[in-house]
């Protein structure tokens, strides 16, 4: 089968296509015929660095990505049969994304409703189902500010229609003049451009303060919307797409009254997650932008349009 290739760290050109063994399903697992596969931020900081979420486990050469979406063409012992066939999105543990096939945890597999798309699917799985864990953590109110930042990124799509439909009012912070069109399409009744001096003025200038902030960035931009929350407002932590944290330690937030908020979910509250955002989209609730797709040997250059930081809504790599 075909596949790509991680044999070193370092630029996306470390990302090259090539043969790799068939798979087979083994006790408890199930093979995909992979149609589309995810790509996330923490993979190009993982193929850069090899620092990622899965210490302990990088044996080079490998197979990176972690989520992939597909038909069911074989199963392992002690499996249902019946899976055969069946549509489905899956993580894979933190390798084999980036290939023709994948084996995965039976387990682990999630049904795709027949009204949505397998490109639909995997673009929220990972993204969906974090958007949908971070609004629950935040517990917004109707007519509560919020302000979402990477408003225009897979995730901050998402979090842009879900706090609209929770009766936020949403505020959009992106980079970019397509970027910011895109949060206001979507649902967003403010929009700045955090590239440009003064943005936490013009935020101020349209709603005052905000009661909530989703901070995916991090660095001096969660620093900033940090600042823009009035007291008791809620900062839900869950990225660092700046490369840093925000640096906010619990006594600033404290003498501020705000809860900084880091969600922490289990294995089961995370495939619920993925369930709530596939069925959302199903009904029309929820529309995930695929902004970017690749073919699979193009891997390098899905990574590279990441990190130009150009692309918008989800970046997929597809299989077939």
């Amino acid at each position: 089968m075909r596949a790509v290739w991680l044999k070193g760290f370092g630029g996306p050109e470390v990302l090259v296509a090539g043969d790799a063994p068939d798979l087979v399903a083994g006790p408890g697992q199930a093979l995909i015929e992979v149609a589309f596969a995810s790509i996330t931020f923490v993979e190009t900081q993982f193929r850069a660095t090899g620092a990622g979420p899965y210490p302990g486990q990088v044996k080079l050469p490998m197979i990176p990505g972690n989520g992939v979406g597909g038909v069911v063409t074989a199963v392992g012992a002690d499996v249902d049969k019946a899976l055969v066939g069946r549509r489905v999105v899956s993580a894979t543990g933190g390798s084999g994304g980036y290939a023709e096939r994948a084996v995965v945890d039976a387990g682990g597999l999630v049904e795709v409703p027949d009204s949505l798309g397998l490109d639909s699917a995997v673009a929220l799985m990972a993204d969906g189902r974090t958007a949908v864990m971070l609004i629950r953590a935040a517990g917004l109110r109707g007519g509560e500010r919020v302000l979402v930042e990477a408003a225009a990124g897979g995730v901050g799509t998402l979090l842009v229609q879900l706090a609209r439909a929770a009766g936020a009012r949403v505020v959009a912070a992106a980079g970019g003049r397509r970027k910011i069109e895109l949060a206001r399409e979507l649902g967003a009744e403010v929009t700045v451009d955090y590239r440009e001096p003064g943005w936490t003025e013009r935020v101020r200038e349209a709603v005052g303060g905000v009661d909530v902030v989703f901070d995916g960035v991090g660095g001096t931009i969660g620093r900033s919307s940090f600042d823009l929350l009035d007291r008791g407002g809620r900062m839900v932590v869950f990225g660092l797409a700046s490369g840093a944290w925000t640096d906010i330690s619990d006594e600033t937030a404290a003498d501020r009254a705000v809860t900084l908020i880091r969600p922490r979910p289990t294995p089961e509250e995370l495939r619920e997650f993925v369930e709530t955002a596939l069925a959302e989209a199903a009904a029309g609730r929820l529309r995930p932008v695929i902004g970017q797709r690749f073919p699979l040997e193009r891997a390098a250059d899905a990574h590279t349009a990441i990190q130009s930081r150009a692309t918008i809504g989800k970046t997929l790599l597809e299989a077939r």
